[in-house]
């Protein structure tokens, strides 16, 4: 790891051609540091969510692979945002021209168009004053928002009171919480005060698109000067877990890895490390690499990085 891991070198200038290398594999055993685990405590948290399956722990990866570029991307993409920790810090660490989050759940488009192309301000005050306790959390709740700033506001209550950050329907909500602090265990005003304001001087640098992440793949698919980061919902192993996470959990594994191959510009694509999932990338010739994470419960797993070529995640940071 770096000693500073907000510190990044520039990327390097000069004609960028996606890497026509022979693609390989090397174990753990050959690349010591890819068995380190990131400790996400170094990372700068930016997102308003706790979301299943976030990426903070990927955060050095992100910067390593778009430092290894020829030239500077004019554009990143991120096709299934979700809680937006790539894109955010692609944007707050200027490693890209500009960054496009696309993100089809619409409780979660309703926060990103809120800060991003609304009123971040009032979302910021309105979760800064507000009085958590068990009612005042099931009348926001029970309420059918049509303003999208009043969906954003109890998306990220539900968010910030359910067990995991679980948004999907049938998520119970914290009782003991940490430290038997309850529903209040997560619920932090002044912090995301601070990252909502901090989000939304950022926003010049930040589109934000409510829709399909696949459709927005496939419409740039010919962009030589854009690269994508490609985080699905969940893997082609793991339908019925998925479903238990996010309201929108279907997707066609196999279309998306045909989609993928035809893009143009450079990509890092994250799965669960499985099966399936290793034979759609050998399918597609693409490169595969495990590294080291940690899950919503703090055990030690692999997951599954895949691209053209990811000989610049085995050398040693």
């Amino acid at each position: 790891m770096r000693k500073n891991a907000n510190a990044e070198a520039p990327p390097r200038r000069g004609l960028w051609i996606p890497s026509k290398q022979p693609m390989r594999q090397l174990s753990l055993f050959e690349n010591n540091h890819l068995d380190r685990i990131t400790n996400v405590s170094s990372v700068a948290q930016r997102s308003p969510f706790r979301y299943p399956g976030g990426k903070t722990w990927l955060v050095p990866r992100i910067r390593q692979w778009l430092a290894s570029l020829l030239t500077r991307p004019s554009e990143f993409i991120e096709p299934f945002a979700g809680g937006g920790i790539v894109s955010l810090t692609v944007a707050f660490e200027d490693l890209a021209n500009h960054v496009k989050m696309v993100e089809i759940d619409e409780e979660v488009a309703a926060v990103w168009h809120t800060i991003i192309n609304g009123d971040g301000e009032w979302l910021a005050n309105k979760i800064f004053t507000f009085t958590l306790c068990e009612a005042s959390v099931k009348a926001v709740l029970s309420k059918n928002s049509i303003l999208i700033q009043e969906k954003a506001f109890s998306t990220i209550l539900k968010n910030r009171i359910n067990r995991g950050g679980i948004l999907a329907a049938g998520a119970g909500m914290l009782k003991s919480g940490e430290n038997g602090k309850g529903l209040g265990s997560r619920w932090y005003p002044e912090t995301l005060k601070k990252r909502i304001l901090e989000i939304k001087e950022k926003r010049s640098r930040i589109t934000f698109i409510e829709g399909d992440g696949m459709e927005v793949l496939k419409a740039n698919a010919h962009r030589t000067d854009m690269v994508f980061f490609i985080d699905p919902p969940y893997t082609a192993a793991g339908k019925k877990a998925g479903s238990r996470l996010y309201n929108y959990s279907e997707i066609d594994h196999e279309e998306l890895f045909r989609v993928v191959s035809a893009i143009a510009g450079d990509f890092l694509m994250t799965y669960d490390n499985t099966e399936e999932v290793r034979q759609l990338a050998h399918k597609h010739g693409f490169d595969t690499q495990t590294v080291a994470m940690r899950n919503t419960h703090h055990a030690k797993m692999t997951e599954l990085l895949i691209g053209r070529n990811l000989d610049w995640c085995r050398r040693e940071q």
